[in-house]
């Protein structure tokens, strides 16, 4: 590929994740995906073709190219989240390739977090599953704005629009319902490269994109820029020198918006305000930056500001409270109870805090709410109620997904307990069964 089409491309990046049940053939359809847009390297497809072959299979298997675990080659499964990146001459991506196992449901969190796109898998002759449903109500729970339904294996189900028809019909209910608003539904078959990069030649009743058009044209509406600016605190420079007996500085990375050289701004959570003097991007002195750059921030008077401390603009400010309503995901086989005494991790800051309340946790089945649940264990989806010991500046997530999660850690051990998204859960919150528990 050519450096121009290499610019061209990456001007539109996109970031989606992929997930879908246990052989679904996610890792296959990833594999096509890379396959057939020519984004495999010569050297990794001829390490493929010889696996395959000491396999006794044939032809290349495609789900090799994104199976990079051992674990993952015997057993068949993706395990880890795997990611890739590459180009086609219309755009750039990044995929997270999540596990589709019930075990590790957890780690969809980690490859959705950042995602515009969802791609979600199910298997044509089974249908809307529990796991396709997990993976609905996360995509929902990160607010990931696009998510495709790619209804795999149609050539095992004889290619039949009614089968596409029904299963499209009821995974658009339940993803509205969800308060997804941007569904596409694509029939594939992953194995035969039907529909995937290339149109089918058995699905002439399907007027609609492949996968990779959807995914090439699809708006990218997700700029951090756009936001208001946020600006975690991470270190304080005082080199205390010769040269710069006076320099303060407030080092970070801008989680959102743009910071700019005389704005007025207030330091979180002591309300504290000043004026930007100046702002050091790669050792030159710059009028403006914006998020993701990583800068260090002047400030005209001399704040008490430590790592932690958010600096955020006068005309758009964050509340800052100690009580925290969340809707968290189990993320490790220690249950989260209520009682727990936790450690919260928001941006740089980290405060001790209390589970006060769990007030739901959310069934996936169409089942009855699960009401006062009193404990979440692993892969769990609920609503939790947090006190914490010190203030923190805290966005609701539908307005900032980069400022409004956190993350619950184990005091004793500093393990990774819980990923939590604060404020209101889903966009939209009917009632009835949609297989979520109210809150």
């Amino acid at each position: 590929m050519t450096a121009d089409t290499t610019t061209v491309a990456t001007a539109g990046l996109l970031r989606f994740a992929t997930a879908g049940s246990v052989d679904d053939g996610k890792s296959t359809l990833v594999g096509r995906l890379l396959h057939d847009s020519r984004s495999v390297p010569a050297d990794q497809l001829e390490a493929v073709e010889r696996a395959s072959r000491s396999r006794g299979q044939d032809g290349p298997d495609l789900a090799l190219l994104t199976d990079g675990l051992r674990a993952e080659r015997e057993q068949g499964i993706t395990i880890d989240v795997a990611y890739r990146y590459f180009t086609t001459a219309r755009r750039g991506f990044i995929l997270a390739d999540t596990p589709g196992h019930v075990q590790y449901t957890r780690n969809m969190v980690t490859g959705a977090s950042t995602a515009e796109l969802a791609i979600i898998l199910v298997d044509a002759r089974n249908g809307i599953v529990e796991q396709t449903r997990r993976h609905t109500l996360i995509a929902a729970l990160l607010r990931v704005p696009h998510v495709v339904l790619a209804v795999n294996k149609m050539d095992l189900a004889g290619y039949a629009e009614p089968v596409f028809a029904a299963i499209a019909e009821e995974f658009t209910a339940y993803a509205h319902a969800l308060g997804i608003g941007e569904v596409t539904v694509v029939p594939v078959s992953a194995l035969r490269g039907d529909n995937v990069v290339s149109a089918s030649a058995h699905m002439d009743w399907y007027g609609g994109p492949t996968v990779l058009e959807h995914l090439e044209t699809v708006p990218v509406r997700s700029d951090p820029a756009r936001l208001p600016a946020r600006f975690p605190v991470q270190y304080v420079i005082r080199p205390g020198t010769r040269q710069h007996p006076d320099y303060r500085a407030y080092a970070g990375q801008i989680a959102s918006g743009v910071l700019r050289t005389g704005s007025r701004v207030v330091v979180l959570p002591s309300g504290r305000s000043s004026v930007v003097t100046g702002i050091d991007l790669l050792g030159e002195r710059v009028e403006e930056a914006r998020a993701p750059q990583s800068v260090s921030l002047l400030l005209a008077d001399d704040l008490d500001i430590s790592r932690g401390d958010l600096i955020v603009p006068v005309t758009d400010v964050p509340p800052v409270t100690r009580d925290v309503d969340a809707t968290v995901c189990q993320l490790t086989d220690r249950p989260l109870r209520v009682g727990a005494r936790v450690l919260l991790k928001h941006t740089t800051r980290t405060v001790p805090a209390v589970v006060r309340e769990i007030p739901s946790r959310y069934a996936l089945d169409g089942s009855a709410p699960h009401p006062l649940p009193g404990l979440l264990t692993a892969n769990d989806i609920g609503r939790v109620v947090l006190r914490t010991a010190e203030p923190l500046a805290l966005d609701g997530y539908a307005d900032n997904r980069r400022t409004g999660c956190f993350l619950l850690l184990d005091p004793a051990d500093g393990a990774t307990l819980t990923a939590g998204m604060a404020g209101e859960s889903f966009a939209a919150r009917p009632g009835g069964g949609d297989g979520r528990a109210s809150s």
